[in-house]
Formats: C-alpha cells, structure tokens, sequence
C-alpha cells in the first residue's frame, strides 16, 4: 500500500477575517469567515465559509484582480472600495449578499496562499 502524503493538509491555509455585511439596514452586521485555500487545487482555488455553513469557492486569480479593480466572474464579483476595503458581493438564488473586507486581511490572506503554493514545489 503506497504511503499516504500529509504534507498536503500541512500546507493548507485557514485563516480568519471579519467582513461586515452591507445591507438596506442602517448598520451593517459583523461577521467572522473563514477563508481557506488547499494548495494542491487547480486551478488555484479560495473558500470563503460563513458562519451559516455558507461556503463560496473561486479561482484565487479572481481575488487577487478585485483587490485592484473591479471584477465579476459567474455569481461573483470583487472590488476595490476605497483605498483600505474591498467588496465581495455574492449571488445566490434567493439574493445577494455583499460583505466588506479590510483589504489587509485579504492580502494577508493570499500572502498565505502563496507561501503555500512555494512549498510543494520545495518538497
């Protein structure tokens, strides 16, 4: 039986973010996600999980262009919404849900991924 290779989940990256959903309510709401990444995806792919066992999945490619500019690809869009937040809006059957992200933590985020990424090709 051939040896089961654990470096895999070792590498994977879970990291915590706090988004605020916006909404027609005066206030928005606070929310904790959960944005993982598995490196041995392809084409590279980030999970977004929300407290509600809500999880999207996209190409990484996707974040990493909406941190720059405005960009929407199926039921996803990200952008740019100042200089220190981002959106990513999220479109289901039943509606949409747009949550605001301080963009450092995004970027914190796919620093992770791609640290990740260099390891299994140093392995």
């Amino acid at each position: 039986m051939p040896a089961v290779d654990d470096r895999a989940d070792d590498r994977a990256v879970d990291d915590r973010a706090k988004g605020r959903i916006i909404s027609d309510a005066p206030l928005s709401r606070p929310v904790p996600v959960a944005l993982r990444y598995a490196p041995d995806s392809s084409p590279p792919t980030v999970h977004f999980v929300f407290p509600d066992a809500a999880e999207w999945s996209f190409p990484r490619s996707l974040l990493e262009t909406g941190l720059r500019t405005p960009i929407r690809r199926g039921d996803i869009g990200v952008w740019p919404c100042g200089r220190v937040q981002t959106v990513v809006e999220l479109h289901r059957d039943d509606g949409v849900t747009v949550v605001q992200f301080d963009t450092t933590a995004l970027l914190r985020f796919l620093k992770h991924t791609y640290a990740a990424g260099r390891s299994t090709t140093t392995h």
